[in-house]
């Protein structure tokens, strides 16, 4: 019977320290992006990272130069978008996007997006105003004050 007891409390212990663990790894938006620095970027989506807790866009955008300046662009963990439409086609690679977001307080090239919108003019919303980005009426599922 401590035998079992013993089984048992090990494996409790090891769920509680993996749950630790990936809570730790999810960040608030305020942790990482700056809400008084909005971005606007125009590329072409270099890959898509159906990746918890966050997705990952990799957009390339073309400078003055000539060249292309990597971007990572933080969308909502994948059952978010996937309810709001995204599928694993919406962004394949070489589609043509304008990001709307926030960018990184490190300065680095990367930024939680807030929509995404297409060539065609449609226009998919990327973020969540529950993890502190701004409340701006963007966010379907944002609650009124």
């Amino acid at each position: 019977m401590r035998a079992r007891a013993a089984v048992l409390m090990v494996g409790i212990g090891g769920f509680v320290a993996g749950a630790g663990a990936q809570a730790l790894a999810h960040h608030a938006f305020a942790a990482e992006f700056d809400a008084g620095s909005p971005i606007e970027l125009t590329g072409t989506v270099v890959r898509m990272e159906w990746v918890n807790p966050h997705t990952w866009i990799h957009i390339d955008v073309a400078q003055e130069d000539g060249s292309a300046q990597r971007w990572m662009i933080e969308g909502g963990p994948p059952t978010s978008l996937l309810r709001r439409g995204f599928t694993k086609r919406s962004l394949l690679a070489g589609t043509e996007v304008f990001v709307e977001g926030f960018r990184s307080k490190d300065g680095s090239n990367k930024a939680n997006g807030r929509d995404v919108t297409f060539a065609d003019g449609s226009k998919l919303f990327l973020g969540s105003s529950g993890t502190g980005a701004p409340r701006d009426g963007r966010d379907p599922t944002e609650l009124p004050r």
